[in-house]
């Protein structure tokens, strides 16, 4: 199927077969519709306990809103196309489609890793200068780091996306995965991939390394400002206020580095599928549910929130 462009590629779309060779398709699309709703259900939930309650207007919820509305947006990328494909019993997305699914999925994958090592280095000050929080963590600040990441995420993902776009694909045109992965597509591009390569293992693998680096150097210094606090009851504190934003470092990154970090002669592509399925899905559906049992103000503002929505109805 010719496709004119500029990028000159003989492949107008792609078959998107990563969950089309399962015997219980059914099953699965009801399993993933249910992660799907409780994801958006979930974070919606958390934007809206934060905005209408005043005790919540602070930094660390303010990096939560962000990062729950950005959970719904990530998930949204992937999930409804391969819903939709089930419903309509087809694989295909076009070209241009699977080039805006990667530039929008990864430029949500950056904006968790940005924002998860945002919320690290608020943790930070809370625990290790508790006593000049208010003056160092200042709205302008804020917002200067959300919006930051937001601009070095768009374009790091834009280099990227403008570089894929560069590519031909010829022949095989079989992506094995339930969305349009960089990996995958290098691999079925009858072009020159070299330069990719290289800026994936450099530029890509630096902005997701970095964050990680100082949510670690962060959580050193948490550490250590812990163990020297006198008694037991203020270094539980301490350490359950970042509890929450631990468990969800815990689960984004375990399932990044599962997937993009793993030999892959030594993997099927049902264990592959596995691991999207898990940063891609399961991960945006945890968070709410991780930060909200774990916080006592959340869970009262959610309570408060949901007797209103009663008491209206």
């Amino acid at each position: 199927m010719p496709m004119s462009g500029a990028n000159q590629s003989s492949v107008s779309e792609f078959l998107l077969l990563g969950l089309s060779r399962q015997p219980q398709q059914q099953l699965l699309f009801v399993l993933f519709l249910s992660m799907y709703l409780a994801t958006v259900l979930g974070n919606v939930l958390i934007l809206l306990a934060i905005s209408t309650d005043s005790r919540l207007h602070t930094p660390m919820y303010f990096f939560l809103s962000n990062l729950s509305f950005v959970d719904v947006c990530f998930s949204s990328t992937t999930v409804p196309k391969m819903l939709t494909n089930h419903i309509l019993r087809r694989q295909t997305i076009s070209y241009s489609g699977c080039l805006t699914q990667v530039y929008f999925l990864f430029m949500f994958v950056d904006m968790d890793n940005f924002l998860l090592a945002v919320m690290a280095y608020d943790h930070f000050v809370a625990v290790c200068h508790p006593l000049h929080y208010t003056t160092k963590m200042t709205p302008q600040l804020c917002v200067m780091l959300v919006a930051g990441s937001w601009v070095i995420a768009k374009l790091n993902v834009l280099f990227h996306t403008l570089l894929m776009a560069q590519l031909s694909f010829c022949a095989d045109n079989t992506i094995p995965q339930f969305f349009c992965d960089v990996l995958p597509l290098l691999k079925l591009s009858c072009s020159d991939t070299h330069l990719n390569d290289i800026m994936i293992l450099t530029e890509g693998a630096l902005s997701m390394i970095t964050p990680f680096v100082c949510i670690l150097i962060s959580y050193i210094y948490i550490t250590c400002a812990v163990l020297r606090v006198p008694s037991t009851k203020g270094k539980w504190k301490a350490f359950s206020t970042c509890g929450s934003h631990l468990a969800v470092v815990s689960l984004f990154y375990g399932t990044i580095f599962a997937v993009f970090f793993k030999v892959s002669s030594s993997h099927s592509a049902e264990t592959d599928t596995t691991a999207t399925v898990m940063y891609t899905v399961v991960t945006p559906m945890l968070n709410p549910f991780i930060y909200s049992l774990r916080n006592k103000d959340l869970k009262g503002a959610l309570r408060t929130l949901i007797g209103r929505k009663r008491f209206l109805t």
